[in-house]
């Protein structure tokens, strides 16, 4: 698994190094337009919930802030983080829970700027009658994942949470684009998936599906963050804001009107179904925005970021318990205020 996760990341490498390649003559600086050009990842390939990047290409509002984005799809928060870490990308988004797990396993130079979304999505996906209804099911059963994806990574937590041994589920690599096809042919027993993805896993399995969110019992959890190089948000915070700034924008645009981010969505993937990507989004909306929620899109609430720290410190998610602070994850002072 661990060379399997190597493999992923050495692709994704060599895809943005030839990004560069194609890009480069002026480095750092749109040939044409003087803008700042700027690489970013989606947190997990191209899929629906990924479109308000999109939308904030298409819309200009990254070119109004000064840059020119190159969006490339990413391959889970682990591998996000490794490529924003080791400059391959300026911006990426990965599962914040699955962020903060990971800097304390590895001291890597990236900080979080706002939250995509208030609350995580996070979730196992089955399929009705399949044997999988509630958590305790998941023993003995097989789940299909990227690894290092949120899904895998954040699992010991959730396993905790309800009550059974993470080591009584086994995890098959598999990656983000085949894990519908490999549940409907019942290859596995399930796959992590995010909740917003069960219009496209019964597209696909012709069946009703099944989540397991990890959210209902780890309700404090944020969803996806916007992550970033640690000297990027120290030496040049005013960038980070307006590209924040502009993403966050089409985020906004996105739940404002699924149909049409969906459609914008497939003028850059053409894979895209429409239908399934509109879904998607309308699934998502009260993730990105709960009842209960009147901040900022994006906002950052350090309280409660403490809270996730100790309950994963308490879940032994983290060791030694206590080494990760709010600093070490978040850069509050660049996130969107009220």
């Amino acid at each position: 698994m661990r060379l399997r996760r190597s493999a992923v990341a050495l692709m994704a490498v060599l895809g943005l190094a030839l990004v560069s390649a194609c890009n480069s003559g002026n480095e750092g600086q749109s040939q044409d337009s003087g803008l700042q050009k700027v690489s970013y990842l989606t947190s997990f390939n191209t899929f629906g919930r990924e479109a308000y990047a999109y939308v904030a290409l298409e819309k200009g509002y990254f070119k109004d802030a000064g840059f020119d984005v190159t969006i490339n799809p990413g391959s889970g928060t682990v591998d996000v983080m490794k490529l924003v870490a080791g400059g391959q990308a300026d911006y990426g988004i990965g599962d914040f829970t699955a962020t903060v797990i990971t800097l304390g396993k590895q001291k890597l130079p990236v900080t979080t700027v706002g939250m995509i979304h208030q609350r995580s999505l996070a979730a196992i996906v089955a399929l009705e009658g399949g044997g999988i209804t509630k958590p305790q099911d998941l023993v003995g059963k097989r789940i299909g994942d990227q690894p290092g994806s949120t899904n895998q990574v954040m699992f010991p937590v959730y396993a905790k949470a309800v009550g059974i041994d993470p080591e009584s589920v086994t995890f098959v690599p598999s990656p983000p684009p085949a894990l519908p096809t490999l549940l409907a042919s019942n290859k596995v027993n399930g796959i992590g998936q995010f909740v917003v993805g069960l219009p496209l896993v019964e597209g696909v399995a012709k069946k009703k599906a099944i989540a397991l969110p990890y959210g209902e019992k780890l309700p404090d959890l944020y969803g996806n963050a916007i992550i970033t190089r640690s000297d990027l948000a120290k030496d040049h915070p005013d960038q980070v804001k307006k590209f924040t700034e502009a993403l966050l924008k089409g985020l906004q645009d996105t739940i404002d009107d699924p149909a049409a981010a969906a459609a914008i969505l497939k003028k850059y993937v053409p894979k895209t179904d429409l239908a399934v990507a509109t879904k998607e989004l309308e699934l998502m909306k009260p993730y990105v925005k709960p009842q209960d929620f009147n901040g900022p899109l994006g906002a950052v609430d350090p309280t409660r970021v403490q809270k996730i720290i100790t309950l994963l410190d308490d879940a032994k998610a983290i060791e030694p318990a206590g080494s990760i602070k709010p600093a070490d994850v978040v850069t509050v002072d660049l996130a969107p205020k009220g």
